[in-house]
């Protein structure tokens, strides 16, 4: 007698953009599904379901994942941050805020996951990872400069069908400038704490 099928359902406990969520799924269940149907998170778009065109970007664990190609289950025990998650509170992220000045949309379809993807390719770009155009992939050349090129080739799977990727390209690259500034001070900060408790150790 042939033994009875295991059960297709798993109860999954998901942390997404900071909170818990526990839900019964089937194991076919992608992350983005579970998402828009299961959780109401519609910011999250569904476009062509087959990984191809970026409308479903989130963040995992701070790296881009395509959702429609991410089974929910095997997102447990992984920091998810989507759209909805990308500011903080009301206070709109760099990326979001150079979209809206530089009119980085026209019918906003794309536009969650160009954001979701535009914030994991600055953070990928300062980190000195380099991309298919990039001239010197040494580690020891640092981080290429960020240029037009650069950003197209980094946003690439990303599709606009309104065609605003000019405007877009200019937002990554305004946000990107914010960030390297930011980053500027936070290091100046450490330097000066540094210099601060080195000089505090040598009184004491």
């Amino acid at each position: 007698m042939a033994p009875a099928p295991s059960s297709t359902y798993s109860a999954v406990t998901l942390n997404i953009n900071g909170e818990k969520h526990t839900l019964t799924v089937d194991h076919r269940t992608t992350l983005l599904d579970a998402l828009r149907e299961r959780l109401d998170m519609t910011g999250t778009k569904k476009g062509c379901d087959q990984g191809q065109c970026g409308a479903c970007t989130v963040l995992l664990d701070n790296r881009r994942a395509v959702a429609c190609l991410q089974l929910a289950v095997a997102a447990e025990g992984r920091e998810i941050t989507t759209i909805e998650g990308v500011a903080d509170g009301d206070q709109l992220h760099a990326v979001q805020q150079a979209f809206l000045d530089l009119d980085g949309y026209q019918c906003g379809y794309c536009t969650p996951g160009q954001i979701c993807s535009a914030v994991a390719v600055i953070e990928e770009h300062a980190a000195g990872w380099p991309s298919a155009v990039t001239d010197d992939v040494r580690p020891e050349a640092g981080p290429p400069p960020l240029t037009a090129e650069e950003i197209r080739e980094r946003m690439s799977g990303n599709l606009c069908r309104c065609g605003a990727y000019v405007s877009i390209v200019q937002a990554v690259a305004r946000a990107a400038e914010a960030d390297a500034r930011a980053r500027a001070v936070d290091g100046d900060r450490t330097a000066d704490s540094t210099q601060a408790a080195k000089h505090e150790g040598a009184a004491a």
